[in-house]
């Protein structure tokens, strides 16, 4: 999908003055809100590289299409999280709305250009390019390394820290989701799932809202 920006946005975000830039809350200055349907494309994998996204509202996935027709799911993206942060030239991932999406869409020659003006941004944009590359590090170890409790045990105590409100975890993504994520099939996780109700280590609201009860026991999974 090829996102069309009004010139006026690029050059609005290409003379924002030193004085404006506040890190990488400039990039809300810079961007252009987009709205997306749930199941739609934001961008494919081998399309160039010419925007960075931040997800305002709702959800997204990152995926890669195997040869045989298995989805892998690189990584989820939630409120106030940037995505699209890539060194190559084209995705190497596409990117899809789970859900029904706000997204701000901002120029990445813009963004280079304010990091070029302003060293708060380019400490900012560094620091999310290491996170980015701490969290695919640290997928790329949970699905080599790790059984399938402890993989389940880890993507709940991660979204608990990304997604949880008031101590209960609302995901935004379907079971299918979660086990094209984790490298599992769909039956395995939700086994999972009912093991750790069946042991009181998460309790369900419902098929999308986990309480997490003993969350030491995840996280002696998870270690």
């Amino acid at each position: 999908m090829t996102i069309q920006l009004r010139q006026a946005d690029i050059d609005r975000a290409d003379h924002l003055p030193a004085s404006s830039l506040a890190g990488i809350g400039a990039l809300d200055l810079a961007g252009t809100r987009m709205a997306y349907e749930g199941g739609s494309e934001i961008y494919g994998e081998g399309e160039p590289v010419e925007y960075i996204y931040k997800v305002l509202s709702g959800a997204v996935r990152t995926y890669k299409l195997l040869s045989d027709g298995r989805r892998q799911i690189g990584a989820f993206h939630l409120p106030g999280e940037f995505f699209g942060l890539e060194a190559a030239a084209d995705h190497q991932f596409s990117a899809e709305a789970i859900s029904e999406c706000e997204i701000m869409v901002v120029k990445r020659s813009a963004v280079f250009a304010m990091a070029g003006r302003d060293a708060s941004v380019a400490r900012e944009l560094w620091s999310l390019t290491a996170a980015d590359l701490a969290r695919a590090q640290d997928h790329m170890l949970l699905l080599g390394r790790k059984s399938a409790a402890e993989r389940v045990a880890t993507f709940l105590l991660e979204m608990s820290r990304r997604a949880s409100v008031s101590g209960t975890v609302e995901l935004p993504m379907s079971r299918q989701d979660i086990a094209d994520y984790l490298g599992l099939t769909i039956e395995t996780v939700s086994r999972t799932i009912s093991q750790f109700v069946s042991s009181a280590f998460i309790q369900l609201a419902s098929s999308r809202r986990i309480v997490v009860r003993n969350p030491v026991a995840l996280r002696r999974l998870d270690a």
